[in-house]
């Protein structure tokens, strides 16, 4: 099984990156041990901000064609969703504009995690709402969601993967709805 996962963030520093690489790890080896995880970095897929005019005068950037690939190369998607004023990163929602230009199934009927961190106590529960209920409409298969609230709490950076055994008991079962 092949696994696209990514942070929906540009930072570099995310702890949304932390947190569906940790799940991608757990999923390899311990859910489906033969599961190839591809964890790609959102910058890496940076384009100009979207706009109808742009498409119409420069066409569709590469680079979405690229992420579109991306997608339809996986048979699973992990999503880490990180909040910004209750809502999508700007670059993730940039990302996504410009791939639904080529095909507004975004997601190409892969069966996904979705997750949210935050370092407070909201674990970025807004967006991920908005994550879970808008995805199908992108033919997204939404099987599981988890939200890590204060990440810090929760989460050792050094050993990269979660401390509290009821959040792991919760992401494990979320990881086994994708078998």
């Amino acid at each position: 099984m092949k696994v696209l996962a990514f942070a929906a963030t540009s930072s570099r520093q995310s702890i949304n990156k932390q947190l569906v690489a940790y799940a991608g790890s757990v999923f390899s080896s311990g859910v489906v041990a033969d599961a190839s995880v591809n964890l790609i970095d959102l910058n890496d897929f940076e384009m100009p901000i979207y706009s109808s005019d742009r498409e119409q005068e420069s066409g569709i950037p590469q680079l979405a064609h690229d992420f579109a690939a991306q997608v339809k190369d996986a048979d699973a998607i992990f999503v880490a969703y990180a909040e910004h004023n209750g809502s999508y990163t700007a670059a993730f929602k940039n990302v996504f504009d410009w791939v639904s230009r080529i095909d507004q199934k975004v997601y190409q009927g892969k069966p996904m995690l979705l997750l949210a961190s935050s370092p407070g106590p909201g674990g970025a529960a807004s967006v991920l709402s908005a994550a879970t209920q808008s995805a199908p409409y992108f033919a997204g298969e939404v099987k599981a969601t988890l939200s890590v609230a204060s990440f810090y709490d929760n989460f050792d950076m050094e050993q990269g993967k979660l401390t509290n055994d009821e959040l792991n008991a919760q992401l494990f079962t979320a990881l086994t709805a994708l078998k």
